[in-house]
């Protein structure tokens, strides 16, 4: 088996079109399966659970965990082979990528179309990258990598899945692989509770540090007040305001 595609299904119909798009696009045929968690009655599962769940269930070399939310128009199989061939070659040790992440000094990198501007390409990739945003992910199979159990929700499990991937000696990557994302992002409430949980664990594990992702950065620290003054909301916001307009540019 090559790819196993994994997603978390809340509408069915939506997930239907993105399967359709991948068949479409060659991921097709016995070496190709497709494993979802119904959420569509309600959050059975949650992402970290839930994934993992799909991950014990899986039989491909390679997992690709996306959004419900996403299709394929331009790239396909042909290109997704051709990208992570490339990337084995440049980083035999990467453990997973994706197509969207930010680096350890906080530039962007990703390549999609989404709501802020069609065929968007940042940084030369692939970029060796600290985090990775959700839409799209691809786990090799040979590094062993899952989520963690002590975390759920549904937000900030890309990020980490590579510190996961940082703890094992793997690295991740944003990949030259273009897809069509229907979302451009949101922060729920709910997001700024799991960011707290999320760097309560980290910070028992990881040295001081800043983390950054797509939407936001964090400050590991076990020192409550020294974070929210460090990555707090005057940070967030100007952290927003120099990502937006980067990432709504078109290549």
């Amino acid at each position: 088996m090559k790819y196993s595609i994994c997603t978390l299904v809340t509408r069915p119909q939506e997930y239907a079109e993105m399967r359709q798009s991948f068949e479409a696009r060659g991921f097709a045929g016995p070496d190709c399966e497709y494993l979802q968690v119904d959420n569509s009655a309600g959050n059975t599962r949650t992402a970290y659970d839930g994934l993992n769940h799909l991950i014990s269930q899986s039989r491909g070399e390679y997992l690709v965990l996306c959004h419900q939310d996403v299709l394929l128009h331009a790239d396909g199989r042909a290109e997704l082979d051709a990208a992570l061939a490339a990337l084995t070659a440049a980083a035999p040790a990467w453990g997973v990528c994706g197509n969207a992440g930010a680096l350890a000094d906080g530039r962007i990198a990703l390549r999609m179309s989404d709501p802020h501007g069609a065929d968007r390409s940042l940084g030369t990739l692939p970029a060796q990258v600290q985090s990775l945003d959700e839409n799209f992910l691809v786990l090799r199979r040979a590094a062993n990598l899952g989520f963690s159990h002590d975390l759920q929700g549904f937000h900030l499990y890309g990020t980490d899945i590579c510190l996961v991937a940082r703890v094992l000696g793997r690295t991740a990557h944003v990949i030259d692989f273009h897809l069509h994302h229907k979302s451009g992002g949101r922060l729920s409430p709910d997001f700024w509770v799991e960011r707290e949980r999320f760097v309560d664990k980290w910070c028992r594990l990881l040295p001081p540090q800043c983390v950054y992702t797509t939407c936001t950065q964090m400050y590991l620290s076990p020192h409550r007040w020294l974070r929210r003054w460090l990555a707090g909301p005057r940070a967030q916001a100007r952290r927003w305001r120099r990502l937006r307009p980067a990432t709504g540019r078109p290549a």
